[in-house]
């Protein structure tokens, strides 16, 4: 490590872009990777090694479906055995108890489960699989039973949010220690589906109220984490930490990212941890040097007093709306791209079209 870079908090590890469901709001990048591209058992235990080797804490094993790996429980195994604290983030869908098991007794030291509704028929619309929703929750007992910690993620958006607080009540009866209530943010997939799931302000502010509520009630026995989406904020969300300051990703093939969306964004050439090590790609590269820090920024971000608080917004955010990743965040009230926000929320209030599924080849032209 270096005097002026501290080393990353967590490795998200993209074992596979396979997943059971097609959910529209996926962060998956719109084309995704086959099976046939993925990095080896050797090869991400490999890159387990060095995220703690460089004094990383944790690791996030997500997807797609991680499950969808044969050898998820190995990589468990060797993610503890180097010692990272191990969550693995998944639909559940491919779980069982015997699975559930295998991975407990390999170490792992934390589940969550993403559930798109309490009303099971559109929560399996939404998610694009017959039958979703039930084995969500059956899973989620499951890994009561293992004696696994939960946490249950709420995807919220125009077309469920209405029913947050059944959604809440849901998450606590299942036995979650923590709900996250996500709001979807608008990269790959759910960009793409952005009219039929952004909400009205008015749908949000409602959300926010019920939150607090469900906070009060449940206070003492379910912490609830709140994540709004910034497109009715006055300033960006700190994205990740900032750039390259605290998370790094690795894509099923390999890309080393500074966030799970970035590949998106033109001009920068990611490194692979199949060409160099994780920290080269983390403190040398140019892809996480670009936009590290505060020297990149242009007014009015350079001299406003946020800059060390949200560093910038959201660098893909900035490249969906405005074509340009070093423009300011639009979501910021000071950017002059602000408006452009305004015209997003009204075509979203018309009537929703229909949803692009996410499906490996399924890219929309």
């Amino acid at each position: 490590m270096t005097d002026t870079i501290a080393p990353p908090l967590a490795l998200l590890a993209e074992l596979t872009h396979r997943c059971p469901l097609q959910c529209p709001y996926c962060s998956n990048p719109v084309r995704l990777a086959g099976a046939s591209g993925e990095l080896t058992t050797a090869e991400w235990q490999d890159v387990l090694a060095q995220a703690a080797g460089m004094d990383a804490l944790q690791v996030h094993f997500s997807g797609g479906e991680p499950a969808s790996r044969r050898d998820l429980v190995d990589l468990v195994r060797h993610a503890v055995g180097v010692g990272l604290y191990t969550n693995l983030i998944t639909s559940g869908v491919p779980l069982d108890q015997t699975r559930v098991d295998a991975l407990a007794e390999a170490g792992l030291d934390h589940v969550q489960i993403s559930v798109q509704d309490v009303d099971d028929a559109n929560g399996d619309r939404v998610a694009g699989m017959a039958g979703a929703q039930r084995k969500k929750r059956e899973v989620a007992a499951i890994v009561q039973r293992a004696g696994l910690p939960l946490t249950i993620n709420l995807a919220v958006h125009r077309q469920n949010l209405d029913r947050l607080p059944a959604m809440l009540d849901m998450a606590a009866g299942l036995g979650a220690a923590r709900i996250e209530v996500a709001h979807v943010q608008y990269y790959g997939w759910a960009l793409v589906n952005r009219d039929s799931l952004l909400p009205s302000r008015a749908q949000l502010d409602r959300a926010t109220e019920q939150v607090e509520a469900a906070r009060v009630r449940l206070a003492g026995a379910v912490v609830i984490d709140y994540v709004v989406p910034d497109y009715h904020a006055r300033f960006p969300k700190a994205c990740m930490g900032g750039w390259g300051r605290r998370f790094l990703t690795v894509t099923p093939t390999g890309l080393v990212l500074p966030c799970h969306a970035a590949e998106s964004l033109p001009g920068l050439d990611f490194p692979s941890v199949r060409d160099g090590s994780l920290a080269e790609a983390w403190l040398a590269s140019d892809a996480f040097n670009r936009f590290r820090g505060t020297g990149w920024m242009p007014a009015p971000c350079s001299g406003c007093d946020h800059r060390e608080r949200d560093w910038g917004g959201c660098r893909c955010q900035a490249f969906a709306l405005t074509g340009n990743p070093a423009a300011t965040d639009p979501a910021c009230s000071r950017s002059a791209d602000h408006t452009l926000l305004d015209v997003a929320i009204q075509d979203a209030q018309t009537e929703p079209p229909a949803f692009i599924y996410r499906r490996i080849g399924g890219m929309p032209a």
